[in-house]
C-alpha cells in the first residue's frame, strides 16, 4: 500500500491523527482524517499543517450537533476536541472560570458546586460540550435571567485557520485586531477558527428553586398565561412552554432565591397560572431539551415577546394544515421556541410548513431557521432563510479564513 504523505505530514505536526472511520462525518460528508489535539499548541500545529496542505477542516466536540447547519462543500480533516477537557482555572472570588472547549456541559455543575457556584448554561442535548455551545450559540431556559452563552462568555482562546493563536477578553486586556472575538465566534459554527478555551462569568447557586406548572389544552391559552407571568413582578429565572404533538401545552415558571422568597413567589405564580397549577422542586420531563430526536427535523423560531402567543397558535395551525405532528418547546419568556418534526416527514410538506412559519415569525419580529434535518429535507428547504448583514459576515469570514477552508459552506449564505 502506498504511503499516505498527507497523513505523515499531519502526524509530524502532532502525533494525534488517524485515518477517518465510517462514522467520522459532518452533516453526511465523510472526512479523510481525524485529529484529537491535547492542548492549544497541538491544535495550532495541526491547523498550520492543514493550511500548508490546503485541507478543509471542521471541528467536533461531543458530536451532538454534527448534523446542524449545511453540509460542508468539502472535508478533509476533523479536529476533535474531546481531549481538550477540564477546568483550567476557577477564580471563585471573582466568579470566573476558564474551561477547555471539549469539556462536557453536564460535568461542570459538580465541579463548580463545591464553591456554591454555577455556569448558568443548559445542555439541550446530552453530551454537548462547552465549545459546541459557543459555536452554535445554544442557550436554554435560564437565559431569561442569566443571559445567553454570548452574554456569559467573557474570554476566548481561538486558533485561526493559519494556526495563529488569538486570545481575547477575560484577563487579557488587549483584544485582537479590534474585534470582539468572543461575540464573533459565538454562533459562527466553527467557520472562523477553533475555540480551545472559554472564560465564563459564573453565578451563585440558588438556595431554593421551584418549578410552577400548569397544563392547558389550547396553545393560545398557554401564550396568554406566559404573557400574564411576564407582566407580573415574579422575576422568574425561566418561563417555558412545552407542547408535544397531539398533547396539552404546559407552562412552567422557574423561580430561584431564598426559601422564604421562593415560597412567596411560587404562591403568586400559582395564583397567576390558575387553580390547576402545581409546584415542584424538580424540573418537568423534557426541561431544557430539544423537542426532537436524532434524525428528526429541528427548527428554531423567534419572535418579539408580544408575538409569542400568536407564534404558538399559528405554528400549530400551520402544521395541522400540512398534516404534520409538530412538537413545540422553548422560552416563552424571551421569545425563542424550538420545534420538532419526525425525520420521515414528507419533504414537500415540511417545505410548506417552513414557508408558513417564516411568514409568521417575520410578522412577529423574528426568524425561522432549520437547525437540523435529514438529507431529503435539507435538499428541499433553505435552512437559514433571509439573513440581514450577510455581506458583512462574508467580509469577516474573508478576514479570518481567506482560503475558506474552515467548515466551508456550513454557515449561512454558504460561508
Amino acid at each position: 500500500m502506498p504511503a499516505d504523505r498527507t497523513l505523515d505530514r499531519l502526524r509530524a505536526a502532532a502525533d494525534v491523527v488517524r485515518t477517518a472511520g465510517e462514522h467520522d462525518t459532518v452533516a453526511g460528508v465523510p472526512a479523510r482524517y481525524v485529529a484529537a489535539p491535547r492542548d492549544t499548541g497541538q491544535a495550532a500545529a495541526l491547523l498550520r499543517a492543514a493550511a500548508a496542505l490546503d485541507l478543509a477542516v471542521a471541528f467536533r466536540g461531543g458530536g451532538t450537533k454534527q448534523d446542524w447547519g449545511s453540509p460542508p462543500r468539502r472535508l478533509d480533516l476533523i479536529l476533535d476536541t474531546t481531549a481538550l477537557t477540564g477546568v483550567v482555572e476557577h477564580a471563585a472570588g471573582d466568579l470566573i472560570t476558564v474551561v477547555r472547549a471539549g469539556t462536557r456541559l453536564d460535568e461542570l455543575p459538580a465541579t463548580l458546586a463545591g464553591a456554591g457556584q454555577q455556569l448558568a448554561l443548559d445542555a439541550p442535548l446530552p453530551g454537548g460540550t462547552v465549545g459546541g455551545a459557543v459555536a452554535t450559540n445554544t442557550s436554554g431556559p435560564r437565559r431569561m435571567l442569566y443571559g445567553t452563552v454570548r452574554d456569559l462568555l467573557i474570554g476566548v482562546t481561538l486558533v485561526r485557520a493559519d494556526g495563529v493563536v488569538a486570545h481575547a477578553g477575560g484577563k487579557v486586556v488587549k483584544n485582537v485586531a479590534g474585534y470582539d472575538l468572543g461575540k464573533l465566534v459565538t454562533g459562527a459554527y466553527g467557520t472562523l477558527g477553533l475555540i480551545t478555551e472559554c472564560a465564563f462569568r459564573l453565578h451563585p447557586l440558588p438556595a431554593t428553586v421551584a418549578y410552577v406548572s400548569r397544563a392547558v389544552d389550547d396553545l393560545a391559552e398557554a401564550g396568554r398565561l406566559a404573557g400574564t407571568v411576564r407582566a407580573a413582578q415574579l422575576v422568574p429565572t425561566a418561563l417555558e412552554v412545552d407542547a408535544p404533538a397531539g398533547g396539552p401545552a404546559t407552562v412552567t415558571v422557574l423561580l430561584e432565591g431564598t426559601p422564604a422568597g421562593v415560597t412567596a413567589r411560587a404562591a403568586a405564580a400559582r395564583r397567576l397560572l390558575g387553580a390547576d397549577a402545581t409546584a415542584a422542586d424538580q424540573p418537568p420531563d423534557g426541561w431544557a431539551r430539544c423537542p426532537w430526536r436524532d434524525g428528526d427535523v429541528g427548527l428554531k423560531l423567534t419572535a418579539a415577546l408580544s408575538g409569542v402567543p400568536r407564534l404558538l397558535s399559528e405554528a400549530r395551525a400551520a402544521a395541522d394544515r400540512q398534516n404534520l405532528p409538530l412538537a413545540l418547546r422553548g422560552s416563552a419568556g424571551v421569545g425563542v421556541l424550538y420545534a420538532g418534526l419526525p425525520g420521515a416527514s414528507d419533504p414537500e410538506r415540511v417545505a410548506g410548513l417552513v414557508d408558513a412559519l417564516r411568514a409568521t415569525t417575520a410578522a412577529v419580529g423574528g426568524h425561522t431557521v432549520v437547525l437540523t434535518a435529514p438529507a431529503p429535507v435539507r435538499d428541499r428547504v433553505d435552512l437559514w432563510g433571509p439573513v440581514h448583514g450577510l455581506e458583512l459576515m462574508r467580509r469577516v469570514k474573508q478576514r479570518f479564513d481567506p482560503d475558506a477552508r474552515l467548515a466551508p459552506g456550513r454557515f449561512v449564505g454558504g460561508i
